[in-house]
């Protein structure tokens, strides 16, 4: 599978609309991490993103909302907050 900043973004995404559970989205990044393809152009940014996720799961690492903010912000866009 190749791993674009687009699909990153998306996980980020459904994970932080409860679409996915954290376990998921480690598992995932694990995965990518041994198996995925990376795009090129932003190789780095992609693997320094999907291995801080794949830590996530690590209670000294965790994964908090300011994380998920920055790597969204990294990975060129903007996260916002919505309640309805």
């Amino acid at each position: 599978m190749l791993i674009t900043k687009e699909v990153l973004t998306e996980m980020l995404n459904k994970y932080l609309n409860r679409q996915i559970t954290l376990e998921k989205l480690v598992n995932w990044a694990e995965e990518m991490i041994c198996e995925g393809d990376f795009d090129k152009k932003d190789f780095e940014l992609i693997k320094n993103i999907l291995a801080r996720l794949g830590l996530a799961d690590v209670k000294e690492f965790g994964l908090y909302w300011e994380d998920c903010y920055e790597f969204i912000h990294r990975l060129g866009h903007m996260a916002t907050v919505s309640i309805s």
